[in-house]
């Protein structure tokens, strides 16, 4: 094959038409504001209702000295601040049971999963991760993103252990259902295993890698047990919340490069959405900065923007993003149009 076959056949493959939508990265809006002095704003979840629950990861301490989750109806207009008894001021990932209704909430602080009530704050053990070696040099638990089963059952992601930790519907004992060396991480941040979800079939579990950049497949069979986890995708810079649409596409948000990546089941890139635009005027970021988390609802994507300053755990964790968070004295939770939602 001559060098001109090679490059005309390039040039063929350029000129194969792409979907409209692909690389238009849409409009980044401001879906709501956290009121002060609630910030950094992690986990996302809707009600039936549409309203739209933010878990605060105020790691520094909240001004009630608990977690709190911010409420906002389907408008973007705030309703309430939840205190979350029996929290640290650390929260992530939170979701409504898709068969009990109960609001489940990981406090990554507190190395637990709790079952809150939504308009009171008031609060029960769901389920606690255990530490799994005795060396103190060894990581701790880091539970930080949730996801469910056609079972019902409940899954949570670790983080710092590199394991997803499942339980029955109603909690108890997690037990492990994953553990690999490809859900943990070197790399910064320094969180490995975090957002998931099934594909639709509910024959692979799907979980972002954040520090590695990575997507991993975890293969379920018939019987819900895990198989051989393996790298679905690679280069989603800083792949944090993650879910799944009705056609199996993968949307990540990659903190790193404040963006949506959506890929299809096969892997391949279909679509980048958002990007960050500065700091306005108000303090709050314009389009998106270090998103954590993302929702699917109707024809809108929401997203939370962390807007995390990582050198506050680590100067050497200096990221592009880093000096722009710590300017942020408002923060928020975007939208976006889902440019793959199917038409009415």
């Amino acid at each position: 094959m001559t060098v001109r076959t090679l490059l005309l056949g390039a040039l063929a493959l350029l000129a194969l038409p792409l979907p409209a939508h692909a690389w238009d990265r849409g409009q980044v809006t401001t879906f709501a504001r956290l009121p002060s002095p609630t910030r950094n704003p992690e986990g996302i979840a809707l009600d039936k209702a549409g309203n739209v629950y933010v878990a605060d990861f105020d790691f520094r301490g909240t001004s009630s000295g608990v977690g709190q989750i911010v409420v906002f109806d389907s408008a973007g207009a705030f309703q309430r601040v939840v205190d979350v008894a029996n929290s640290s001021p650390a929260l992530l990932g939170l979701d409504f049971h898709p068969q009990t209704h109960e609001l489940l909430v990981i406090d990554f602080g507190g190395h637990k999963v709790l079952r809150v009530n939504a308009r009171n704050g008031k609060s029960s053990l769901f389920t606690t991760i255990p530490k799994v070696s005795a060396d103190p040099k060894a990581p701790d638990p880091g539970p930080n993103a949730l996801t469910f089963d056609a079972a019902g059952n409940v899954y949570i992601s670790d983080s710092f252990q590199g394991i997803v930790w499942r339980t029955g519907r109603d909690g108890g004992t997690a037990e492990q259902f994953a553990s690999d060396p490809l859900l943990t991480t070197s790399g910064v941040p320094p969180f490995g295993a975090n957002g998931m979800a099934f594909n639709r079939a509910g024959t692979a579990l799907f979980v972002a890698n954040t520090g590695n950049d990575t997507v991993v497949r975890i293969p379920v069979d018939a019987a819900g047990r895990a198989g051989a986890a393996e790298v679905f995708v690679n280069s989603i810079n800083g792949a944090d919340g993650l879910a799944i649409d009705g056609s199996d596409n993968v949307w990540v948000v990659a903190n790193q490069a404040d963006e949506i990546v959506v890929v299809d089941p096969s892997g391949k890139g279909i679509a980048k959405l958002g990007d960050f635009n500065g700091i306005g005027a108000d303090g709050a970021p314009v389009g998106f900065l270090f998103p954590a988390s993302l929702v699917l609802r109707g024809k809108f994507v929401y997203v939370t923007n962390l807007s995390l300053d990582l050198r506050l755990f680590n100067p050497a964790f200096n990221a592009v993003d880093s000096q722009y968070a710590a300017q942020v004295t408002v923060h928020t939770v975007a939208r976006i149009v889902n440019p793959l939602a199917p038409s009415p």
